[in-house]
């Protein structure tokens, strides 16, 4: 069937937004309003003529309204198709009339869960005849148009005024959308039983739920599509849901780096000042400082040139005079929790330039799942939300670190979490002096980080690199002597690292033999 006529409707929402609206428009059309409960008593407080579902089927509600339109005459209504001569046949038997027309949504389950209610009030939000009802309607779409999101009433109305009833394409369209949501709802109350309910970490299937956000112009790569979608359910806010002032639309890698920033600048997100400059999700220069903008021109210190197209990310609202220094040089995205009107003014300038407010920075000790796609299947694996003030540093060498040492080592420790492994990462007086990342070994990661740290020095003016006097922070163990001794060589005076090589001992004995003071963490931090 092409071309639907409607006779008789059903709405019964949770959600009363546009509701009075589109029964209105449905009353105009002469289509029968069938309603339940409080959606009934809001049409008819609107002046509208309804018909109670118990009057449609002869059955009261009953169970605190857990059983009304669970029965024959409502599904019947939905499910017949209308030209099957034994439907029909059926229909007149029992007395079941065609309900043309379903507006539904379901009980806030979600949102119940949200505001913390306890377990009896999230089961009764917890929707039987919404669903039963949504999916009835969306199997027989040929003739019966299902509506769950009130987004789509206005979209219902004009097709009633334009043509008098509803069109097939209209209908699938509906359909489509009723299923996801469904599904949806369904998912979310799976999750709440396996994770909140059962306290299970990795239930036997996974019901996750996004929503389509905002399609991208492409991903990686030109030739790759790619799109942004936002967890369904309670979630940390992020850079998805981060606010942008200006710019151009995000690519997939802008998301991606501008995600890697900011997860690093929220480990700051109770220190001083912070920023952070990330390239192709790896930091290329982090700092704090007593402002903004002493932390950036540190930070911009530690690989200017990797700098220029980067992503940088605050732990503070953005200053004029930092929004003036960052706009030196070209920088694809910022983010920040929140942007003075000076610093929005001095970026307006730069229109390419995204600016982005996240308000509050996300709690880097957060739970959760982080899911990556292989070949046939997803890895799942908790987030690493572990940081130094879990653990006890044990000092391994017979040299204690200093003060200051220790400062750096818990610096230099907390950057090398966010880069990729294999990771070294030299710091010194809140600021990093050179990074290594994703080298297949551990000595080259400690040389590239030193050849950096050297080539700052040189483009600085600098007498000697900031390595000399640094510390190393390792984000797995030293498994050989020689990435250590090229942290020597590169002049760092303390280590921190997790430990538990076999060769413990020869590393911690090249460390005693240069006078480092080490310090092992006992917690590993790959990232890949």
């Amino acid at each position: 069937m092409d071309h639907v006529t409607p006779q008789r409707a059903l709405l019964s929402v949770s959600d009363k937004s546009g509701i009075v609206d589109l029964a209105t428009a449905l009353a105009r059309h002469g289509v029968e309003l069938v309603s339940t409960g409080g959606t009934a008593a809001t049409l008819r407080d609107a002046g509208l003529s309804v018909r109670d579902i118990s009057d449609l089927t002869g059955f009261p509600e009953m169970m605190d309204g857990r059983v009304k339109t669970l029965h024959p005459i409502v599904h019947g209504g939905l499910l017949a198709v209308r030209d099957h001569p034994e439907h029909v046949a059926s229909m007149q038997e029992h007395g079941i009339g065609a309900i043309d027309i379903v507006v539904v949504n379901l009980y806030p389950f979600e949102a119940t869960v949200a505001k913390g209610a306890d377990r009896d009030t999230i089961i009764e939000n917890i929707d039987i005849g919404g669903p039963s009802m949504v999916r009835s309607a969306a199997k027989n779409h040929d003739a019966v148009a299902i509506v769950t999101d009130p987004a789509d009433y206005g979209a219902l109305i004009a097709e009633l005024d334009a043509n008098g009833g509803t069109s097939l394409a209209t209908r699938r369209r509906f359909a489509a959308k009723a299923y996801a949501a469904t599904a949806a709802y369904d998912s979310a109350i799976a999750q709440w039983f396996a994770f909140a309910d059962q306290g299970q970490a990795f239930p036997d299937t996974l019901p996750l739920a996004f929503t389509l956000a905002t399609e991208l112009r492409y991903g990686e790569n030109p030739h790759q599509s790619a799109s942004l979608y936002i967890p369904r359910g309670p979630a940390a806010r992020g850079i998805a849901q981060a606010e942008q002032v200006q710019g151009k639309a995000l690519s997939y890698n802008n998301y991606n780096d501008a995600d890697a920033a900011l997860e690093l600048v929220s480990e700051f997100r109770d220190g001083p000042p912070t920023v952070v400059i990330v390239k192709h999700a790896n930091p290329c220069g982090v700092a704090t400082g007593e402002t903004l903008i002493e932390a950036y021109r540190e930070a911009l210190a530690c690989d200017s040139v990797s700098a220029f197209g980067g992503i940088i990310a605050v732990n503070r609202p953005l200053d004029g005079e930092t929004a003036r220094a960052i706009s030196g040089i070209f920088t694809e995205v910022v983010a920040a929790p929140a942007a003075d009107d000076e610093a929005r003014a001095v970026f307006a300038a730069k229109k390419n330039l995204r600016l982005l407010l996240t308000g509050d920075l996300p709690d880097p000790a957060r739970g959760g799942l982080t899911v990556k796609t292989i070949a046939g299947g997803l890895l799942v694996q908790s987030r690493d939300a572990g940081n130094l003030a879990q653990v006890e540093l044990k000092v391994v060498t017979k040299r204690q670190p200093t003060e200051q040492e220790l400062v750096d080592c818990r610096f230099a420790w907390t950057v090398a979490k966010h880069v990729k492994s294999n990771a070294i990462v030299y710091a010194k007086d809140g600021s990093t002096a050179g990074i290594g990342a994703g080298q297949m070994n551990r000595l080259e990661s400690a040389r590239i980080a030193a050849w950096k740290a050297k080539d700052a020095a040189d483009k600085a003016g600098w007498a000697t690199p900031r390595t000399i006097g640094s510390a190393v922070a390792s984000d797995a163990f030293f498994p050989f002597a020689d990435g250590l001794l090229a942290a020597v060589e590169a002049g760092a005076t303390a280590v921190i690292q997790p430990g538990g090589s076999i060769r413990d001992e020869e590393v911690i004995a090249a460390a005693d033999d240069a006078g480092l003071a080490m310090v092992f963490t006992g917690m590993r931090h790959f990232r890949h």
